[in-house]
């Protein structure tokens, strides 16, 4: 048995509509509505609701609250890895902010996200949550995003606006 850790923040992934604004919105973490939708076998995932934000909305003191909660994910006895639902505009701070602090963990630390939200269709949430899960199984000890099926691991990731997913920075 595996046991994962999923740090749900809000960002497009977990967005939904509002019908009284006609709006998308981070109103609360819909993971396990997500989780519902996956087959995981001999895998535990314990779910730590630590924010519902639009990752635009995200502040210092906002990744410094993420920091902590992976490094006490981290501290769990048996924690096989740790993935962190976020949003995609500032996914590479916070990336960067963990391999800042905690460089490489004891095991794989994934950020993932979503252009589309869970609920829309054509999204890429679900296949990016999937592809997160997994991926802490396999890979090497260290901090990544996993989406779109590629594995980038810290430092050095970024968001490529105009292809919509994230990529190595040039250099």
């Amino acid at each position: 048995m595996r046991t994962i850790t999923v740090i749900t923040t809000g960002g497009t992934i977990e967005k939904t509509f509002d019908e009284r604004t006609g709006s998308l919105e981070n109103r609360g973490s819909i993971l396990r509505r997500m989780l519902r939708r996956i087959r995981l076998e001999e895998t535990e995932t314990r779910i730590v609701e630590l924010m519902s934000k639009d990752s635009l909305l995200m502040d210092d003191a906002d990744r410094a609250r993420i920091v902590a909660a992976v490094g006490e994910a981290l501290g769990t006895p048996g924690v096989s890895g740790v993935v962190i639902l976020h949003g995609t505009d500032t996914l590479d701070r916070t990336g960067e902010a963990l391999h800042a602090t905690i460089g490489v963990p004891a095991v794989p630390v994934v950020l993932t996200g979503a252009m589309r939200p869970f609920e829309m269709k054509q999204s890429d949430a679900l296949q990016n949550l999937t592809e997160a899960l997994f991926a802490v199984g396999v890979l090497a000890p260290g901090v990544y995003c996993v989406a779109h099926g590629r594995a980038l691991r810290f430092p050095g990731v970024i968001k490529d606006r105009a292809r919509s997913t994230f990529v190595r920075a040039a250099g």
